[in-house]
């Protein structure tokens, strides 16, 4: 499949357009969350930046699916200060608000503390893999934009997945992307490669996204061990560990609508 270099083309400012790329496998005109969340990750980083503060809680909420239409992200500070501070964004498209984002901008003072380490231990990186999706769903092309390893699950396959994914494209065309917009590019993708129900079948939609960083992840390669939950009254949960080639970088959680298509 043959696709654009970038999520997103910058037009000015804060204003974007989506490319084909971030198209996810619900309709040729709806994204898929993860270009987007990582967009609103950037333009928090971005916003009136201060030395050696940056993301240490990221939460998202899904107000409405997000076209594959010119966007604008506004970003507003709500609580400003020197060591921690709470920043939000907003993203418009198709006339609509469509996504709310708020970040904990949090001084890291190097040495500052005794470290007490996350025990758990990335699995080694597998050999290139053929990409296999999920069954009875067309191919869509976001799943493309990214290389995927698994250690353990797939896409064709129910249950809780460890694996290893990372962006063959910008997430804006031209600029540089940091670890943590390319881990967002691939963490809305936590629901599905542990989905416990076949896409085919079952929509299970997250609400919102939450996202916990005690590290700043690093590399070009990024990783997530997987899992879902879910209750018979059709809500569900699906947590995270998030790590790189170094370790655990922090915990995810999505909340799922659940219900047969």
């Amino acid at each position: 499949m043959n696709l654009p270099d970038s999520f997103y083309l910058r037009r000015s400012g804060y204003d974007y357009e989506p490319t084909e790329a971030a198209v996810g496998p619900w309709a040729p005109e709806l994204l898929h969350g993860g270009p987007p969340i990582a967009l609103m990750a950037k333009a928090l980083r971005e916003f009136e930046p201060q030395q050696g503060l940056d993301i240490a809680r990221m939460s998202v909420e899904f107000l409405s699916p997000v076209p594959l239409a010119p966007c604008r992200v506004d970003v507003r500070m709500v609580r400003g200060g020197k060591r921690v501070e709470l920043v939000e964004a907003r993203m418009q498209a198709g006339g609509r608000d469509v996504m709310l984002a708020r970040a904990w901008r949090m001084q890291r003072q190097p040495g500052c503390v005794q470290p007490v380490p996350d025990p758990f231990t990335p699995p080694e990186l597998p050999h290139e893999q053929e990409q296999v999706f999920f069954p009875g769903v067309a191919h869509f092309p976001y799943a493309h934009a990214l290389e995927w390893r698994f250690v353990r699950g797939a896409f064709d396959s129910l249950g809780p997945a460890l694996l290893w994914a990372r962006p063959r494209i910008d997430l804006v065309q031209g600029e540089p992307a940091s670890g943590i917009e390319r881990l967002l590019v691939m963490l809305d993708s936590a629901n599905g490669v542990s989905a416990e129900l076949p896409l085919h079948a079952w929509s299970f939609v997250p609400v919102d996204l939450q996202l916990s960083l005690h590290r700043l992840p690093e590399g070009e390669w990024m990783g997530m061990d997987a899992r879902t939950v879910l209750d018979a009254d059709g809500v569900g949960t699906s947590h995270t560990t998030v790590f790189d080639a170094a370790g655990a970088c922090g915990k995810s959680l999505h909340t799922l609508f659940v219900r047969p298509r």
